[in-house]
């Protein structure tokens, strides 16, 4: 009788352990999916209630406020063409999901980065997590995602969260790490308590990379949507994947291009904010 070998047993391990948590687990996981559900759906009705032409004069007054006239216009005219093109239920359902899972993704990536800026043998221990988040291929977190929450929404939310999590986190503890030693030490000389330190000192330093991790996260987060389309996360990402499916060349190209106006837009929108941001904290 032969005895398997290593990666048999590790295989074995990983089911057994995935079986073990969906079993004991139940409560957890249907509360998760509640919950995320629940928010993205909010997020969806806050855009998809309102018409199309309502949404794109909202972004293009938003556009003209942040970047300027012309990118105002032709942000415009391009999300009425989503509509034109017949997917613009997709579209929105595109932008709740990433929207929903960059914001979920940025409140705890912030924080955390402020704390592994701040305290090093903290970063030492986050750092190896990331470089292996960052490292597998994004898809790879469907897999136990689905087998946990099942297919839908809340599946495309989780993985989404962890590809957009390691960019922002990264980027706010370098920038905290960042401060100038002379201002530090200008401040302790000052007699500025812990506080103001961070407000006043470290904080306007580290803006500059905070703000690109937000624009990173926002990127990491549209291609994984995509990718999600498999576990039937509806939007753009699950039009692609039944396109390629049944061979439909035109309604794939349709929703590249829906794919690629929101990913400018907001990536626009996201660069102009992080330059006002920036320049208003200097």
């Amino acid at each position: 009788m032969s005895t398997p070998d290593f990666s048999s047993q590790f295989d074995a391990s990983i089911d057994t352990g995935l079986e073990w948590l969906s079993d004991n687990g139940e409560f957890v996981f249907d509360a998760v999916n509640a919950v995320l559900n629940g928010i993205y759906k909010g997020v969806l009705w806050c855009i998809a209630y309102p018409p199309h032409y309502v949404v794109a004069i909202v972004m293009a007054l938003i556009g003209w406020r942040v970047v300027g006239v012309r990118f105002a216009i032709l942000s415009g005219l391009a999300l009425l063409l989503c509509d034109i093109i017949g997917l613009w239920p997709e579209t929105v359902s595109t932008l709740a999901l990433v929207l929903t899972a960059t914001v979920l993704a940025l409140a705890v990536a912030i924080p955390l980065g402020v704390i592994a800026g701040l305290a090093p043998a903290f970063d030492r221990v986050v750092d190896p997590c990331l470089d292996l988040i960052q490292t597998m291929p994004p898809y790879i977190y469907l897999l136990p995602a689905i087998a946990l929450l099942g297919y839908g929404p809340a599946t495309a939310l989780l993985a989404t969260f962890i590809v957009a999590l390691p960019p922002a986190l990264r980027l706010t503890s370098l920038g905290i790490r960042m401060t100038p030693k002379e201002f530090i030490e200008l401040g302790d000389a000052s007699g500025v308590t812990g506080m103001q330190m961070f407000f006043k000192i470290r904080l306007p330093f580290a803006m500059p990379s905070i703000m690109a991790g937000v624009n990173q996260s926002l990127m990491m987060a549209f291609g994984m949507v995509v990718i999600a389309g498999i576990v039937g996360s509806g939007g753009l990402g699950e039009a692609i994947y039944g396109s390629v499916r049944t061979l439909d060349i035109a309604k794939s190209i349709n929703a590249a291009i829906a794919i690629v106006i929101l990913t400018m837009i907001l990536d626009r929108l996201a660069q102009s904010a992080a330059q006002t941001r920036v320049g208003a904290s200097q």
